[in-house]
């Protein structure tokens, strides 16, 4: 199977949407129901059902292999609870994020690195095309694309404090969160959110 999968090309953390499929879990609609909430109650407020199908798709796989507790949190918390726990989410259902995290950006904090790069990019995508050869059928588009919304994440999740300057910022991990991961044995996640504090 697959190590990577291209599916965070669909949006970044997405807060406010996020809030309203988080809901929709909790109603616990079949998949029809759900994307009849999204399509045709437009729930999302978006402008082309199309969007609206491919943010809804996004954020229902990122959440659906969590526990409720993580919806709860996602829906009722303040801004920096829903923020962090999405982040946290996207991690868990993207690798290529969290071993973005784990390697590039866990080095630059270690190393003293005022910065992240494109070039930090690059070069971990080359690494990522030996882990797993799948990554190297991915269109050039597809890659920027992905690199673009990676780092949209990194700057909405408080790690960087721009897409433009791409400056690292001191990332604290909300204890309520913390408590939430290791509930939930969700180890990987963990890791990448500790290796940058």
């Amino acid at each position: 199977m697959s190590k990577y999968n291209g599916e965070i090309v669909a949006g970044s953390l997405l807060l406010k949407e996020s809030r309203v499929i988080a809901e929709l879990l909790l109603r616990g609609l079949e998949e029809k129901k759900f994307y009849q909430e999204v399509l045709v109650s437009n729930v999302l407020q978006k402008r082309s059902p199309a969007s609206a199908k491919r943010q809804a798709k996004l954020i229902r796989n990122r959440l659906l292999p969590l526990h409720k507790d993580f919806w709860i949190m996602i829906r009722d918390g303040s801004y920096e609870q829903s923020g962090q726990t999405l982040f946290a989410a996207s991690i868990a259902h993207s690798h290529l994020l969290g071993d973005f995290i784990m390697q590039a950006v866990q080095l630059n904090i270690k190393t003293f690195q005022k910065q992240i790069s494109y070039r930090d990019w690059d070069n971990f995508f080359e690494e990522c095309k030996h882990r797993d050869p799948v990554t190297s059928k991915w269109a050039e588009s597809t890659t920027k694309k992905i690199r673009q919304v990676i780092f949209r994440i990194l700057a909405e999740a408080q790690v960087i404090d721009s897409t433009r300057s791409m400056n690292l910022i001191p990332f604290s991990l909300l204890p309520e969160v913390k408590e939430l991961l290791i509930r939930h044995e969700k180890n990987y996640v963990l890791k990448c959110l500790e290796a940058i504090q």
